[in-house]
């Protein structure tokens, strides 16, 4: 073997290691699919990573797009296995959401835009990160979650 040969399979092999590191990073607890919504440039079923750490806004972004909810607009928040009832805006769920044995956890938003039309939207996250997060958006946002079921708030407090 040629040492152009081996020092190409060594940047390779390291190559292939860093992208290994980068997706494996990527797939944390903090990633979040929007199942549904009111957001127009957005297709439904859309993973991507929210941001609480802006002390203004919540911020959805993924390869697809994103979308800004500034927690002063926020006017309700659900969290369940289902997807929230009371947001006033029609909100399609996927079938896949709908028929999934699969468990999953749905934080519902519902905030006025900046017209102060209603909007909403579901967001899946993952069944380690709502404590964190709806913590962090009832602290900003000044609302309280409503939890569909006993069991959907002890799993979030218990």
């Amino acid at each position: 073997m040629s040492a152009t040969n081996s020092t190409r399979r060594v940047w390779l092999t390291g190559a292939l290691l860093a992208g290994c590191a980068t997706l494996v990073a990527k797939v944390t607890g903090e990633e979040v699919m929007y199942v549904g919504g009111t957001v127009a440039n957005l297709p439904e079923a859309t993973a991507g990573g929210m941001d609480i750490k802006d002390p203004q806004k919540l911020i959805f972004s993924s390869e697809k797009g994103g979308f800004e909810i500034p927690y002063a607009s926020i006017k309700t928040l659900e969290y369940g296995q289902k997807a929230g009832r009371r947001v006033g805006v029609a909100i399609v769920i996927t079938v896949w959401a709908l028929f999934s044995k699969k468990r999953k956890h749905f934080l519902t938003i519902g905030y006025d835009d900046a017209e102060d039309a209603p909007q909403g939207v579901v967001l899946e996250i993952a069944k380690g990160r709502a404590k964190t997060f709806i913590t962090v958006i009832e602290a900003r946002s000044g609302k309280k979650v409503e939890y569909e079921s006993a069991e959907a708030k002890n799993h979030v407090h218990g």
